[in-house]
């Protein structure tokens, strides 16, 4: 029977900012099993005042007090390894639950970032109080904003391949990492290739809400705790991520070029159809353009996204 790992977020179980190959996974579990994973959003930099009454989670303070190594902007809980899986197999993620893990979280941006850093070159950060039984977010613009939350990881991915040693969490890639799909939350299915033994599966990022494109920088950050079934599929050899919810099948393209990001969803996505059906890829070509929705993913984390909705029971 599959049994559940819950591994809370501390100094010793995260890796702030990076992706590699080499690192030791804090457990091993079966293919199958439910991994609960507590994670945490923000630098001490992002932090509210303390006369704001937002309070600070204690796993957050001891991170920050521990000042761990720092490549890139995530903090991830992980790696976790499961047995059995190989390169060439596929890492099946079902996200089964997430539980909103503080009363707040926080959108900002800074010089040089976002989508127009030409037309906002300085720093503003936003606090932003969460009713976690409501889950609503209020948003302090204007007259104030109740914002309904759908929260889902910003950043889930495995091991990328050995060569390309330790890697930044801001770059989305083909081993997953930072996709900020929003369409992949409570209830939706992640494929991710296996470059390494044991896949190691990492997590974090959470987003209480963001709106396709990420604009600015952020979504609404905060601290998330995910409930993930991890289970090998052997072979298959995926290239790439893709994802599935109820309703939609999901394909993704990432490139610093939005149009190569376009095309990179738009093959993904005829990849996809032709080796469910039997149509042609000039068929598969044809029915997209007809069919399926892309949508622009995010444009802020230099590899940009695009992702691409096949309605289910359309073709299959």
């Amino acid at each position: 029977m599959p049994a559940t790992h819950r591994i809370p977020a501390t100094p010793e179980t995260i890796r702030w900012g990076s992706f590699d190959a080499s690192y030791a996974p804090l457990i091993e579990v079966e293919s199958g099993d439910l991994v609960v994973l507590e994670c945490v959003s923000g630098g001490p930099e992002a932090m509210p005042d303390p006369s704001s009454g937002l309070k600070v989670p204690p796993a957050l303070a001891a991170i920050h007090a521990a000042n761990p190594p720092r490549l890139g902007p995530h903090i991830l809980t992980g790696p976790v390894a499961v047995k059995g899986a190989m390169p060439g197999d596929t890492l099946r993620v079902d996200i089964e639950k997430i539980e909103l893990g503080c009363d707040w979280g926080f959108c900002g941006f800074r010089p040089l970032g976002g989508t127009l850093p030409e037309d906002f070159p300085y720093k503003r950060m936003l606090h932003i109080p969460v009713d976690r039984e409501k889950r609503v977010g209020h948003v302090p613009v204007g007259p104030g904003v109740a914002l309904p939350l759908s929260p889902f990881f910003g950043v889930m991915g495995v091991a990328p391949p050995a060569e390309w040693g330790p890697i930044s969490t801001k770059e989305p890639r083909a081993h997953g990492g930072n996709l900020d799909n929003k369409e992949i939350g409570e209830g939706a299915t992640l494929y991710l290739p296996v470059h390494v033994p044991g896949a190691l599966f990492s997590a974090g990022d959470g987003h209480g809400v963001q709106g396709d494109g990420e604009v600015c920088i952020n979504a609404l950050e905060m601290c998330l705790t995910g409930h993930f079934r991890l289970t090998v599929e052997k072979g298959g050899n995926l290239a790439y991520p893709r994802a599935e919810t109820a309703t939609h099948y999901i394909s993704m393209g990432m490139h610093e070029d939005l149009d190569e990001a376009m095309k990179r969803a738009l093959r993904e996505m005829i990849g996809f159809i032709t080796s469910r059906t039997n149509l042609s890829a000039a068929d598969a070509y044809q029915f997209c353009s007809l069919a399926v929705d892309f949508h622009v993913t995010q444009t802020v984390n230099g590899e940009k996204g695009v992702h691409g909705l096949l309605k289910k029971g359309l073709l299959f």
